[in-house]
């Protein structure tokens, strides 16, 4: 087919307002998002127990997180080469079958090393995960609806963070092997989405790209008629045409800068916050409870940005969110009781919620099909090596005082919300 068969076959998915696909394809992501995020996570909520189960030093256990984070940028970029090159769907079961395998090995981990190993491999199917997922979402959506196709689908991971803390308190505590039983459960969750990632159907766009366009064709008449079937649609603002993508290493490395500055915040408050928390004098049990009133507020948040994924530009979304969650830690840093904990870590958690998909989403969009899900590799993927420093910048900070440690994470979070402004205006515009 020609170049305008093609734009006019992308222009009749862009021209449908309903989603126009099955619940599962989104539960199908969104299951995997929920145990990727819930492995994010639980190893922070395990380290205490395992420094004192291998007769380590919190430095040295906090290696996990970071081997984790690097596993994370080598299956992000790995995977986002098979997502560009082969397709979307065999990406996203290689990223599931990569952390199910890894988590199994933690699970099993006779010693440190091994722990190691499992966590490097789970980090890469994680990392794999999101890359492939964003660059999916972002080429099966029509553009009216990708900030809320890809914020639903991420609502479904921060459940997971938010679950962790419940799920940690209820077993680590309690018996010895407690924190294997977690991992336990992130490869049961892995294996039972696998038979859900099958039946997903590619990405219209990676087909045009590739020259598939009798198939692209045919799923988009089927989604045409799943959004018939579904009712009239909504009324909604005429689209903006697509702008020209700036070249793709200059926008390969603002997204890396804000990703890579970002995560430093991130995963010191995912995952360094119990190690913090017991250092600063409180039991394991009340940081973990602590950290499962916090955790609900990724679940608010992420719901949130479903909300409000369309109606403002998402770059200014995104700014406003992280100024926010900057604030928070600062409040917290000043004041370390029970309440301001909570209260302020609440926020913190629902800031996190709220601007991290709408900056999946974003970063995905200023891509072309062709790259897409290399870029997201790239920034949010290389950018967790900003995650793997977080502990050798927090924990010095915070030897020096609790605030010190909070502080370099609330700093993060401000560069991070003036870089995001450079990116281009996309909200409501046409995509390649």
């Amino acid at each position: 087919m020609t170049d305008a068969t093609s734009s006019a076959i992308l222009d009749r998915l862009d021209a449908i307002r309903i989603w126009p696909y099955p619940r599962r394809v989104l539960i199908a992501l969104g299951a995997a998002y929920f145990f990727a995020f819930y492995d994010v996570v639980n190893i922070g909520d395990a380290l205490p127990v395992i420094e004192q189960q291998f007769d380590i030093s919190s430095q040295t256990a906090a290696y996990a997180i970071s081997i984790g984070l690097v596993g994370y940028v080598v299956g992000s970029l790995a995977d986002a080469v098979v997502s560009d090159r082969i397709g979307r769907r065999p990406a996203l079961l290689l990223s599931v079958a990569m952390f199910t395998v890894g988590a199994l090995i933690i699970a099993l981990s006779g010693s440190f090393t091994m722990l190691l190993v499992g966590r490097f491999i789970t980090g890469m199917g994680i990392g794999a995960e999101i890359a492939a997922a964003a660059a999916y979402l972002n080429g099966i959506s029509p553009t009216r609806l990708r900030g809320n196709a890809g914020c639903r689908a991420v609502v479904w991971g921060y459940l997971g963070i938010a679950v962790t803390p419940f799920v940690a308190l209820a077993l680590v505590p309690s018996f010895d092997a407690g924190w294997r039983v977690m991992f336990v459960i992130a490869a049961v969750g892995g294996l039972a989405i696998m038979p859900l990632r099958v039946a997903l159907p590619e990405s219209p766009r990676w087909l045009l790209m590739t020259g598939n366009d009798d198939k692209a064709l045919t799923l988009v008449e089927e989604a045409e008629r799943f959004a018939a079937a579904q009712g009239p649609p909504p009324p909604m603002p005429e689209l903006e045409p697509a702008l020209a993508p700036r070249r793709f290493w200059v926008t390969a490395a603002l997204f890396l800068a804000v990703w890579l500055i970002y995560y430093v915040a991130n995963y010191g408050w995912l995952t360094l916050a119990p190690t913090l928390l017991t250092h600063e004098g409180f039991s394991l049990t009340s940081s973990l409870s602590f950290l499962c009133v916090t955790g609900v507020g990724f679940l608010v948040g992420a719901i949130g940005a479903v909300r409000y994924s369309e109606r403002f530009e998402r770059k200014l979304t995104i700014s406003v969110g992280l100024l926010i969650f900057a604030g928070a830690l600062i409040v917290i840093g000043l004041v370390p009781v029970a309440a301001v904990i909570m209260i302020f870590g609440f926020v913190v958690s629902a800031t996190i919620g709220f601007a991290v998909p709408l900056m999946y989403v974003n970063t995905a969009e200023q891509f072309s099909t062709q790259l897409r899900a290399r870029g997201v590799a790239i920034g949010d993927g290389v950018g967790h090596l900003g995650g793997a420093a977080a502990p050798l910048l927090i924990l010095p900070a915070a030897a020096a005082g609790f605030f010190w440690g909070m502080g370099v994470m609330a700093l993060a979070g401000l560069l991070s919300a003036v870089l995001i402004l450079f990116g281009q205006r996309m909200t409501g515009r046409k995509i390649s």
